[in-house]
């Protein structure tokens, strides 16, 4: 891979951008192979430690990115997520993280792994951080939302944490009601989630076939288990199945985008309930992996903004709850959150 990848004259736009503004860099980090899996186990280089859960996984696939900051070893880091991989391992390791709009912060010399889904997002402990990298890699929303925006309850997507995550998100739902007003529950998906996310699945892997399957092919990689038995499920997406995945993408674009108008943020849960335990067996990490990826996929297949905040915990855990706003409002969204934490605090 980095024989291919070459010897690089430039730095990439967005890691440019923050060091004209004042970063300091600290070091590169490592994904799950070719960013595509959820657990932050790398079969070749292992998992790094979660900061905030020792003995517990720290997500991924930005699992390198997501361990360096819930350690202190730097105060915020750059990750990529095309199906949840800033959102989980925030959730994950007690940070802050955002999977913006689609295009809105420049993914100008990455690896691809799935071109219409693929973003770049960045984690930190704390909200006055956060918001500072915002400011240099957002500026200003071309859709901003209103100071006071409305709030919609994910009522649909609540029923998906288990009991103990519930019981851990509900206050942290009402501590915002308290604050800013009743929500409006609302339900997210226009027909069954699991249709969605197999939409998702589909569109998903016939992008990451078109990317890497040559690749593979050629060079004959060596993938880990889990990473090479989802590449061999991609080869299998027919054309077929990805058109007609990409009409239910549509269908579910067009309906939240009703739902949230340009003014609304939705309340939702970020994960399912805390980091699986380091020592999982890897068919419990799948279950967990496609369970997440309901919720998950919701913001690639829309392409809205979806910011996980950690103000949830149970079991001596993080646990995130998140806020999705309208295309274009990452900044705005970014605000609000600001304004959330310092009323929870």
């Amino acid at each position: 891979m980095l024989a291919m990848s070459g010897i690089k004259a430039t730095t990439a736009p967005t890691v440019q951008r923050l060091l004209d503004n004042g970063a300091a860099f600290v070091g590169k980090t490592h994904t799950d192979e070719l960013a595509f899996s959820m657990n932050g186990k790398n079969a070749h280089y292992g998992a790094p430690v979660n900061g905030a859960a020792p003995g517990r996984i720290t997500g991924g696939s930005s699992s390198g990115s997501a361990s360096a900051v819930s350690n202190q070893l730097c105060d915020f880091a750059l990750g990529t997520d095309t199906g949840g991989s800033v959102r989980a391992p925030a959730s994950h390791c007690g940070l802050f993280g955002i999977r913006p709009t689609v295009g809105r912060i420049s993914l100008a010399q990455t690896l691809a792994l799935c071109d219409s889904f693929d973003t770049c997002g960045f984690f930190a402990r704390d909200i006055r951080t956060f918001a500072r990298v915002a400011d240099v890699l957002l500026g200003g929303d071309p859709r901003p939302l209103p100071a006071s925006p409305r709030l919609l309850l994910a009522e649909d997507l609540f029923r998906m944490p288990t009991a103990p995550a519930l019981d851990a998100l509900l206050p942290v739902v009402g501590g915002i009601e308290a604050a800013f007003g009743k929500a409006t529950p609302v339900t997210v998906a226009d027909r069954p989630l699991e249709d969605i996310w197999w939409a998702f699945r589909y569109v998903q892997g016939w992008e990451a076939w078109q990317t890497d399957g040559a690749m593979i092919e050629q060079y004959g990689l060596q993938l880990g288990p889990d990473v090479a038995a989802r590449f061999a499920f991609s080869k299998g997406v027919t054309e077929a199945q990805f058109e007609a995945s990409s009409a239910v993408r549509r269908d579910f674009t067009a309906h939240l985008a009703a739902l949230l108008g340009n003014d609304a943020v939705l309340i939702l849960p970020t994960m399912p309930d805390i980091a699986p335990l380091s020592d999982a067996a890897g068919e419990e990490l799948e279950t967990y992996r496609n369970l997440s990826a309901q919720t998950l996929c919701l913001a690639p297949l829309s392409g809205f903004p979806h910011l996980s905040l950690p103000l949830a915990s149970r079991a001596g855990a993080p646990l995130g709850i998140s806020l999705m706003g309208p295309a274009g409002s990452d900044r705005s969204l970014i605000a609000f959150a600001e304004k959330l934490v310092a009323a929870l605090s």
